[in-house]
C-alpha cells in the first residue's frame, strides 16, 4: 500500500470517527437533558471532545502526508506522532474530568434515579463505540498509522466511561426501584474506576508517542530484516554498520556497505543506488536509506 493509499484510508476513518461522536455527543446530551441523568450528560461532553481529537488526528495525518521539502528532507511523517500526542494529552484531561465529577457527587445533593432513556442510549452508545474502535485499531495497525491507533483507543476509553455510566444508571434505577438509597452511588464509583483507566491509557499512549517523536532507533532484532536485504545486493561484500529508526510511521535507514575496493567511483555509485532502491522496494515501512561506501579488503 503506498502512502497516497494509505492517507486516503486513515482520512477516510477519521472522518467516521468525526460524524459518529458528533452523533453520539447529540444523542446522549439530548438523552441526558430528557432523562435527568447528569452522568450521561458529562459522557456527551466526552463524546464532545472526540470530535476534537479527531480533527487533529485529521490534521497530523494531511500534514504527514506532504512531500519532503527542503526544512524536512525525510519529510513529514512526525506530524502523525504529535496528532497522537494530542490525543493522548485529550484522553488525560478527560479522565481528570470525569474523576472530578463523580466525586463531586458526594458532596452535593443525592442525585436522583434517571429514566429509561438514559439506559437505551448508554446501551447505543456503548455498541457504536466498541465498532469505532475495532474498525479503527485494525485499520491503525494495517497502514502502521500511530496515530489512527492513539484515536482508536480513545473510542474504547469513550466505551468503558459509557459503560460506567450504565453501571450507574441502571443502579440508579434498580435502587430506586428496591428503595435502596445507597445504589445511587454507584455512578460516582464507577466514573471514578473507569477515570483512572483512562488516564492510564492516555499516559502510557504519550510515552509512546513521545518515544517515536525522539527517533526511537530500531534494535539489533528488528535491524536484521534490513542487513539480510542489502547482503543480497550484488556487489556488496558487506555490511559494515546500520542505524535504523524510527521518522514518524516510517522508519529511515542509514547504513555503510563494502564494495571490492578495485571498483571506480561510479560503479560503486551505482551499487549503493540499489542498495537503496532494494531497501524501500522489498520493505514498505522504510522511506528513506542514506548508504556510505566502504572499500573492502581482506587485510
Amino acid at each position: 500500500m503506498d502512502q497516497q493509499q494509505r492517507s486516503r484510508k486513515a482520512q477516510l476513518a477519521s472522518w467516521v470517527g468525526i460524524t459518529g461522536n458528533l452523533l453520539l455527543s447529540v444523542m446522549k446530551g439530548i438523552a441526558g437533558w430528557l432523562s435527568g441523568s447528569r452522568a450521561l450528560i458529562a459522557d456527551a461532553v466526552h463524546s464532545a471532545s472526540d470530535v476534537v481529537s479527531s480533527v487533529a488526528i485529521l490534521a497530523g495525518i494531511r500534514y504527514a502526508n506532504k512531500p519532503p521539502d527542503k526544512e524536512h528532507p525525510y519529510g513529514h511523517g512526525k506530524a502523525e506522532n504529535i496528532a497522537a500526542m494530542i490525543v493522548s494529552i485529550l484522553l488525560i484531561l478527560a479522565g481528570f474530568e470525569i474523576a472530578w465529577s463523580s466525586v463531586k457527587v458526594f458532596w452535593g445533593e443525592k442525585p436522583s434515579a434517571p429514566t429509561g432513556v438514559a439506559l437505551a442510549a448508554v446501551i447505543i452508545s456503548i455498541v457504536a463505540k466498541e465498532m469505532l474502535y475495532q474498525y479503527k485499531f485494525r485499520l491503525g495497525k494495517r497502514i502502521n498509522s500511530p496515530a489512527l491507533t492513539a484515536d482508536a483507543w480513545h473510542h474504547r476509553s469513550d466505551a468503558l466511561s459509557s459503560f460506567g455510566v450504565l453501571l450507574g444508571v441502571g443502579g440508579a434505577m434498580i435502587g430506586e426501584r428496591l428503595e435502596v438509597n445507597q445504589l445511587v452511588y454507584l455512578d460516582p464509583i464507577a466514573g471514578v474506576i473507569v477515570a483512572l483507566f483512562i488516564i492510564i491509557l492516555g499516559y502510557k499512549m504519550a510515552r509512546e508517542s513521545i518515544d517515536l517523536v525522539l527517533e526511537n532507533v530500531l534494535d539489533d532484532e528488528e535491524s536484521k530484516q534490513y542487513i539480510v536485504t542489502a547482503k543480497n545486493v550484488q556487489g556488496v561484500k558487506q555490511v559494515d554498520e546500520i542505524r535504523a529508526r524510527t521518522h514518524g510511521a516510517y522508519v529511515v535507514v542509514d547504513l555503510k556497505v563494502s564494495v571490492d575496493a578495485a571498483l571506480d567511483v561510479e560503479e560503486a555509485h551505482y551499487i549503493s543506488k540499489r542498495v537503496k532502491n532494494k531497501l524501500m522496494n522489498d520493505h514498505e515501512d522504510v522511506h528513506d536509506v542514506l548508504v556510505h561506501i566502504n572499500p573492502y579488503s581482506t587485510d
